[in-house]
């Protein structure tokens, strides 16, 4: 009787192809970019900076609301909605995402969270600008989109690795800093 033996060999490996230097320093200039475009808000609405927000009105100085000029502001459909959420809460959820996500993105660290909450606020910033109404120069893409599918790609690319502190934090031990935190 003949022995049958087994010819299966291992299954073809995709071998890790580092990305282009280029294409990775690329990443990095527009994940630090985007990073100031979230931090930016967060520092001119708390402390009145003279740029949107003038000194007056900061936040922190003067207790004025970062969120209910513009909530308060918001036509469309969904106006009613957004002028109702203007609250002491969404003042700190706001000024607090903002700050986080663009930290976030700028030291190279937890992308996949900034990726999502950085999503999360350009949704809503989106909603709130009805771009959809008569006059609009593009009713589906704005900066909104192109901000959070920015921030989702900075993400899967780990785009923190190159001139961030990705790496450093993967290999810190601190849980969840090599799965969701990354």
């Amino acid at each position: 009787m003949r022995r049958m033996t087994s010819t299966r060999t291992a299954a073809p490996t995709t071998p890790v192809v580092a990305p282009d230097p280029a294409g990775a320093r690329m990443l990095a200039v527009c994940r630090i970019l985007l990073g100031f475009v979230f931090l930016w808000p967060a520092l001119d609405k708390s402390f009145g900076l003279g740029y949107a927000t003038p000194a007056d009105a900061a936040w922190l100085t003067t207790g004025s609301s970062p969120t209910a000029g513009y909530l308060g502001h918001v036509t469309g459909p969904l106006g009613g909605f957004f002028g109702g959420l203007a609250s002491p809460v969404s003042d700190v959820l706001f000024v607090a995402g903002m700050f986080a996500t663009g930290t976030a993105l700028i030291l190279g660290v937890g992308l996949r969270v900034a990726a999502v909450s950085g999503t999360l606020l350009m949704i809503l910033l989106w909603l709130s600008t009805w771009t959809f109404a008569p006059g609009s120069t593009n009713p589906a893409v704005d900066t909104h989109v192109i901000y959070a599918s920015l921030a989702i790609t900075l993400a899967a690319a780990r785009a923190g690795d190159r001139w961030g502190l990705g790496r450093a934090w993967a290999a810190s031990g601190i849980p969840g800093s090599r799965t969701w935190l990354r």
